[in-house]
């Protein structure tokens, strides 16, 4: 699997599982355990989730699916805004660490900006950092000016910026991506497929797809693992859409496909805010 290196010097996979949905009903909680181990079994590291995932539910569902099989994986989850005071972060690192039966998180984000002090979420964070139960920290859903208000000598550690990104949602192509590459900070894309089926049902990527044998969301994951340090991270209960997820991996669309693709869906031309879901 090809990798992304954080400012940390440490890797992380271009291509993971969303888990945003799981938890929510105790009578699916075996299904959706038996969804994660057949997907390590396919090949997937990277697991992202949030203690708002099912209040907590999803990070129990990873933490029953990786028992016996945490080495070599690769643990985002993310904290509530309301809990990015310095205790506030301790606590629900800590209480994320018991639902998911480990010692430590590979990348700990939080979910949005919020009205605590950043100082004291950044302090935590380096706390749990030095004490090993993080190993890096990061941000979602953060527009320029938020990254801006990040204390500065935290600002080159971050992990990534997790955003809403895909080809029909550039937005973070404005000026947050080039803020994070200019720091060699990775962007962690989430819904890269999109949500209301318009970006699948395209034809100009459905004709890319055809070209080379592959499937829509194969090319709409092959064009965000084209731009530089993006890792995409989508959700299936599919096993099959997992497998194809995984082999977008190795798309490779030339220039004349991503010029296509850049005329059908433009960048902005104009500041814009990120979309977020």
């Amino acid at each position: 699997m090809q990798e992304v290196t954080l400012p940390s010097g440490n890797s992380m996979p271009v291509i993971g599982l969303g888990t945003w949905r799981l938890g929510e009903y105790p009578e699916r909680f075996g299904h959706e355990v038996d969804l994660i181990r057949s997907a390590l079994d396919l090949g997937i590291t990277l697991l992202d989730t949030a203690e708002m995932y099912g209040e907590g539910g999803a990070e129990e569902v990873i933490g029953e699916a990786i028992r016996g099989r945490r080495d070599g994986l690769f643990l985002v989850s993310k904290f509530y805004p309301h809990n990015a005071s310095r205790k506030g972060v301790r606590e629900a690192c800590e209480r994320s660490l018991r639902r998911m039966d480990c010692d430590t998180i590979d990348l700990y984000l939080l979910h949005w900006p919020g009205s605590m002090p950043l100082a004291q979420t950044f302090e935590a964070l380096r706390e749990l950092q030095e004490q090993g139960k993080i190993r890096d920290f990061g941000v979602s859903n953060f527009n320029l000016s938020d990254l801006q208000d990040i204390p500065e000598t935290d600002q080159s550690r971050l992990g990534c910026n997790q955003v809403y990104y895909n080809l029909a949602h550039r937005e973070v192509e404005w000026e947050v991506s080039g803020w994070c590459r200019e720091r060699g900070i990775p962007v962690m894309a989430y819904s890269p497929l999109d949500q209301a089926g318009a970006l699948l049902g395209s034809p100009v990527v459905a004709g890319i797809a055809e070209k080379h044998s592959a499937t829509a969301a194969q090319v709409a994951l092959a064009w965000l693992l084209h731009q530089p340090d993006t890792v995409a991270i989508p959700k299936s209960a599919r096993l099959e859409r997992i497998r194809e997820n995984l082999d977008a991996a190795n798309l490779e669309l030339d220039a004349a496909d991503l010029a296509v693709l850049d005329e059908a869906f433009p960048p902005p031309k104009q500041a814009v805010r990120l979309g977020m879901r």
